[in-house]
């Protein structure tokens, strides 16, 4: 897998979907078929933004859950571990942050004591980073659409009651109903149907 420079925009998404699929595809097969939808749902979230951050947005969509390949996994911290790689591989500094900050993953960082190691990449608070987090929160784990609450429902189950990953998205869901809505509330005021 080729190094991607630092300014090297061109061809940011075949680069991040090879990425992807070489780290996800054999050792997290159901993995890999939630970043081909998260990264499917960022190509419609795309629309509404220029044509340099609807790339930035669908390579991050594809690369966000990165850091659960067995080859990465150094912290136990899937955002963690996809954004120092990603820096390592030498990948723009906002795909590194957006990958970073996923889905509220700062809330989780401070549940395992890791703020400060996330901290070297700032959340970015724009609407690209709300469409990434509706990408992943709008997609199941086999890559199909589904809705916020759902997914924080499915979350739930899938971890059980007691692990830190289901105390997390219960404290997380109105950070993440937010982002879904103003991105939705975008997509509204775009006139852009997603459904």
């Amino acid at each position: 897998m080729r190094a991607l420079g630092v300014g090297d925009m061109d061809g940011l998404v075949p680069w991040a979907t090879d990425l992807a699929r070489s780290l996800l595809s054999e050792p997290c097969p159901s993995r890999w078929e939630h970043v081909r939808g998260a990264a499917s749902q960022a190509t419609l979230a795309g629309k509404l933004f220029t044509p340099v951050d609807a790339d930035l947005l669908v390579a991050s969509a594809v690369l966000h859950d990165i850091g659960y390949a067995p080859s990465l996994a150094c912290t136990g911290f899937h955002p963690l571990d996809g954004a120092v790689y990603l820096e390592a591989a030498g990948a723009p500094p906002r795909l590194c942050a957006l990958v970073a900050h996923h889905s509220y993953a700062y809330l989780e960082a401070e549940l395992r004591g890791m703020t400060a190691s996330l901290a070297r990449w700032t959340d970015e608070m724009t609407p690209v980073r709300d469409a990434l987090w509706w990408a992943d929160m709008t997609t199941t784990p086999k890559g199909q659409a589904t809705n916020v609450l759902d997914r924080i429902e499915e979350i739930q189950k899938r971890y059980g009651p007691d692990n830190l990953v289901a105390f997390f998205v219960r404290q997380a869901a109105p950070e993440l109903i937010a982002a879904v809505e103003r991105t939705e509330a975008r997509f509204r005021t775009a006139s852009i149907d997603v459904r």
